[in-house]
């Protein structure tokens, strides 16, 4: 065969080509609101028609036989027959795949659970875009539930802690109310016994409010640390003598124990608010006679480690997860005090000198360890 002839070929088969795809794509715009499978067919059935038309129209110039002729039509009836059963087959495939998906986006969209590729009942997809499109989905949903859970004890907290709150703040109020109108009718025989009082009950709701500061400064990002060398000893050494008569009007025995030439760079005040706040917590919640131990360490990756230890009886399993959440008291005795900041007030504290703050029962008690980075320096 010569060039010229294989020119003359290759352009009625391109002609040929082009008037189909046109026609092809055109029907398909006609047809763009159909369903994917006659549209899939449609491309199949023009892929078919571009090559019959080119077939026949160089058959035609090369004075081909009708006989021979007839045999190419036969065969490429046949074979675009099993074309486009082949087409609606995928078409219906995908068509099913898309389906499936569909209905996971809606069960999405209602916040009920997405089968994974796991379960038994989870639909089989033909492609693995396809597969991997509804792993995506169910990723999404698991991401969605939890993240939802999370945002439902947010609220649950909320809600508590505006209720402790509300309670809190309504108990020295209406104290103070009760001692100004005693004095301010003039039925009490000695005034001044009733102005140490109204201080407590003042100094009481302070601290509420400043609690309440502290916790807002944490969650809105707004807490600045004024990093500097501390030594721990004498930042918990002077906690401990500060707490000291609270601890000995309960008869409790509060001691330091472990290294003494551990230095941290740290925020002094916000580091001495952290230990003392478990400190208290401890104290509020042990029994008089029992020993509450505060130790400071050096960790194995250069980390400072500060531990308080109590005997006052461990906190329940199922509520360990729980005893950092702002406003939450457990029902049992072993619960956070005051307004429910403290340990919440912590583990901002904590977090935001990269470190973290965890709770563990031990014998007869329960442990807050305080773990800072890798910033502890032996002196």
């Amino acid at each position: 065969m010569t060039t010229e002839v294989l020119v003359i070929v290759a352009l009625n088969a391109l002609a040929c080509a082009v008037v189909t795809g046109a026609l092809g794509l055109l029907a398909l715009r006609m047809m763009k609101r159909s369903s994917f499978v006659v549209q899939l067919m449609l491309v199949a059935l023009a892929a078919i028609v571009s090559v019959v038309g080119g077939m026949s129209a160089v058959a035609t110039q090369m004075y081909v036989s009708p006989h021979d002729l007839g045999v190419f039509y036969s065969v490429a009836a046949v074979a675009g027959l099993v074309s486009l059963v082949m087409a609606a087959i995928l078409g219906r495939t995908l068509v099913r795949d898309s389906r499936h998906l569909r209905s996971a986006a809606e069960r999405l969209g209602r916040g009920e659970a997405v089968a994974t590729a796991d379960d038994a009942v989870a639909p089989r997809h033909s492609t693995t875009e396809f597969s991997d499109l509804a792993g995506e989905l169910a990723a999404t949903g698991a991401r969605l539930a939890e993240s939802r859970a999370r945002e439902r004890r947010v609220e649950e907290s909320r809600r508590e802690l505006i209720a402790w709150i509300s309670h809190d703040l309504r108990t020295p109020l209406a104290g103070i109310r009760a001692m100004a109108e005693a004095l301010e009718d003039g039925m009490v025989e000695d005034p001044a016994r009733y102005y140490p009082r109204m201080r407590d009950q003042v100094d009481r709701l302070s601290g509420m409010v400043d609690d309440l500061f502290e916790l807002s400064r944490i969650h809105s990002g707004t807490l600045r640390l004024a990093l500097e060398p501390v030594a721990l000893y004498d930042l918990i050494s002077d906690t401990v003598a500060g707490f000291g008569p609270v601890a000995q009007a309960k008869s409790l025995d509060l001691r330091f124990a472990g290294e003494t030439g551990l230095t941290v760079l740290a925020d002094p005040r916000e580091l001495s608010r952290v230990v003392g706040n478990l400190v208290m917590n401890a104290i509020q919640h042990s029994p008089s006679g029992s020993p509450i131990t505060v130790s400071v360490s050096e960790r194995g990756d250069g980390g400072a480690l500060i531990s308080v230890e109590d005997a006052a009886g461990g906190i329940p399993e199922q509520d360990i997860a729980r005893v950092f959440e702002a406003g939450w008291r457990a029902s049992e005795p072993r619960s956070p005090g005051g307004a429910g900041l403290g340990l919440a007030i912590v583990q901002g504290i904590v977090a935001a000198h990269q470190g973290e703050v965890v709770v563990q029962n031990v014998p007869n008690g329960c442990r807050f360890d305080v773990l800072l980075p890798r910033r502890a320096v032996a002196v």
